[in-house]
């Protein structure tokens, strides 16, 4: 019982030329005053911070329940209930159907299928985006010709080009140096 009295002591402070009823009114009065205020203030801070939590707790939600965009995979795509077509892709330049498919906006979804010895991938996409799948199948068969012809011009690598100067430096002849040494006086 005494350790709770002394922890609820208060210590008030005037300053005052004589201490008088009026003046000691007016001091608790303004000390009960400040602690409503505090309790207010404290309660706001509280409320702001449940509804911080509230809100961030929404986005999350809103977040999961929105729907992807992009590259995705099947159970995604088939989830948003929109129907799903599939088209195969070569194995080479998936990375380049992946950035011309996200330039156009196209929801897909690209499996490898492993019962293909040569990997084949299948690209999955929404029924609805037929059109947006076709010009990005005209870009990217002009992506795939244009590395195509790259290829045919074949370049000779570094390494013949560095064998053909080795025998053309092996086939100059050489100049043999005479060495004198000659004796000054």
């Amino acid at each position: 019982m005494q350790e709770e009295v002394e922890s609820k002591s208060v210590n008030l402070a005037v300053r005052t030329t004589t201490v008088t009823a009026r003046v000691l009114y007016q001091a608790l009065r303004s000390y009960v005053q400040d602690t409503k205020n505090m309790a207010q203030s404290y309660r706001a801070r509280q409320q702001t911070k449940q509804q911080m939590k509230l809100t961030k707790q929404q986005i999350k939600a809103a977040g999961k329940n929105a729907p992807k965009r992009g590259m995705q995979t099947v159970k995604q795509l088939v989830g948003q209930g929109q129907g799903v077509e599939k088209m195969e892709i070569g194995d080479s330049g998936i990375r380049d159907f992946k950035r011309i498919a996200n330039k156009y906006g196209v929801d897909f979804a690209i499996v490898k299928d492993k019962n293909s010895d040569p990997p084949v991938y299948n690209c999955f996409f929404k029924a609805r985006d037929v059109d947006a799948i076709s010009s990005v199948l005209k870009e990217y068969s002009a992506k795939q010709m244009k590395k195509k012809e790259r290829s045919e011009v074949e370049k000779p690598s570094i390494l013949e080009k560095l064998k053909q100067f080795k025998e053309i430096v092996k086939n100059t002849p050489r100049k043999d140096k005479e060495k004198r040494k000659e004796q000054e006086r």
